[in-house]
């Protein structure tokens, strides 16, 4: 048996389950699933990495509600991290002034890019080398981005296993990847690791449902 720390990137985790589930995995309970992929496995702690969506307030309101549901369902052993997202302000084709241009039709429309995200997971990844915190360092992503912060880890601890377990839609991690196992998250780890559709906050008694278009 090892000790594993899961870190997971929280949008490409969700962008993996809407383009080939929709929304029927997102109240997903994540120490379950990471227990479900490694069983052999002692799982120390699970780091999530995830940003509250703008522009959307339902949207955010489900988000909300999922990470209270995950922190009082796992109130050890469970660190969530919260980027942010900027606004991005492109151009107008037409005339290449901002986005707040006169011209016909209006070019007004706002964008918006997640910040902060891919550092945080590398930091921790490579801080948890240093410090030996586990034997296992399973990453729940396919982003290349988090290449150079993998290859650090394996310089500051080359006895530490590294995986790639890939989110829906991704057939094999990039070759930047190289030397790092992977498997698939499937179906079935999906559907066996899903959080009870009402969760209690023992502390407070705060119920947490599972929001209906997520059903």
């Amino acid at each position: 048996m090892s000790t594993v720390i899961a870190y997971v990137d929280g949008f490409n985790l969700y962008y993996g389950m809407r383009a080939k589930y929709g929304r029927r995995y997102y109240w997903l309970d994540l120490p379950e699933l990471v227990r479900n992929l490694r069983p052999a496995d002692q799982l120390v702690a699970v780091r999530y990495f995830t940003t509250v969506v703008r522009a959307e307030p339902a949207a955010a309101v489900n988000q909300r509600t999922y990470l209270r549901a995950l922190e009082a369902h796992h109130p050890r052993g469970l660190e969530i991290s919260l980027g942010r997202f900027t606004e991005k302000k492109p151009r107008c084709r037409t005339c290449r002034s901002s986005w707040q241009c006169g011209c016909v039709p209006p070019r007004s429309y706002r964008t918006f890019e997640e910040k902060a995200t891919d550092v945080a997971i590398g930091a921790r990844l490579v801080e948890d080398s240093a410090l030996g915190a586990s034997e296992v360092a399973l990453i729940i992503s396919a982003d290349t981005d988090l290449v150079p912060a993998v290859e650090s880890a394996r310089r500051v601890s080359p006895q530490r296993s590294f995986y790639l377990a890939l989110p829906p839609g991704n057939t094999s991690p990039s070759r930047s990847f190289d030397g790092v196992g992977y498997f698939h998250i499937n179906e079935t780890a999906l559907r066996a690791s899903q959080l009870p559709d009402a969760v209690v906050d023992q502390a407070t008694g705060t119920v947490y449902e599972r929001p209906a278009k997520w059903k």
